[in-house]
């Protein structure tokens, strides 16, 4: 049953990447000046592109943080595991 799971997230996010379009998501005024300062040989567009690297990359470490903090606060210590000192056949 897991494996089934599995397999089928992993093809949900297979044909998700596979059907992939290009959005246009900026503004007619945005998208003006950054092609005619791209033509003339301005570096506006380096900037731009950093800034938008820059907020896409701000959610990831947040929740990344998060995660990070939550896991060596809750996780456990000192677990004392009970093992058979015998051989365990798992057939």
């Amino acid at each position: 049953m897991k494996s089934l799971k599995l397999l089928i997230a992993t093809v949900f996010v297979g044909l998700s990447l596979l059907l992939v379009q290009q959005a246009k998501a900026q503004c007619a005024m945005c998208t003006a000046t950054v092609e005619t300062n791209s033509k003339s040989g301005h570096n506006e567009t380096k900037g731009l592109n950093n800034g938008i690297m820059y907020l896409l990359a701000a959610p990831y470490l947040a929740v990344g943080l998060c995660g990070w903090i939550w896991y060596k606060k809750y996780r456990r210590k000192d677990v004392d595991l009970n093992m058979l000192d015998q051989k365990i056949h798992l057939n």
